[in-house]
């Protein structure tokens, strides 16, 4: 068996968890506000749509890191350190920007503003994502 092979499954299976569950919690966060609004007899935003989908793009890196990065390691634990450490960082950002996304689901829907500022910190949290695939090419 190759350590390497399992590498390059966790590094895709770890991203896509985390966006699963980013995506999962975004939602709750998304159904709920819907509820309010519709319970107000209010429009449902969707704008909310895109919050939940924010999580989604950390599965392309774990498929990235599973097809780029850990074929170019040499030595079977390289590359099932790098998978591994890889996409569970991936995937963890996923995760926490699920969170975040539901909390700007909450506050768009109550406030109808602030849509910018959301984005931006959803981004920052995606950052994380970006600079751990950028840096895993490095070493």
């Amino acid at each position: 068996m190759s350590f390497g092979i399992i590498g390059q499954a966790a590094a895709l299976g770890l991203a896509a968890v985390g966006s699963g569950l980013g995506c999962g919690t975004a939602a709750q966060g998304a159904i709920g506000a819907w509820k309010k609004a519709l319970a107000g007899n209010k429009a449902p935003s969707m704008l909310l749509a895109a919050f939940v989908g924010f999580p989604l793009s950390q599965t392309l890196y774990g498929f990235l890191v599973m097809l780029v990065v850990v074929p170019s390691k040499t030595g079977d634990m390289k590359q099932l350190a790098t998978g591994l450490f890889g996409g569970l960082a991936i995937g963890m950002s996923a995760w926490l920007q699920g969170q975040a996304a539901a909390v700007a689901c909450d506050a768009q829907s109550e406030t109808g503003k602030g849509t910018a500022q959301y984005v931006l910190a959803l981004g920052i949290v995606e950052s994380v994502a970006i600079l751990v695939l950028a840096f895993l090419f490095l070493i």
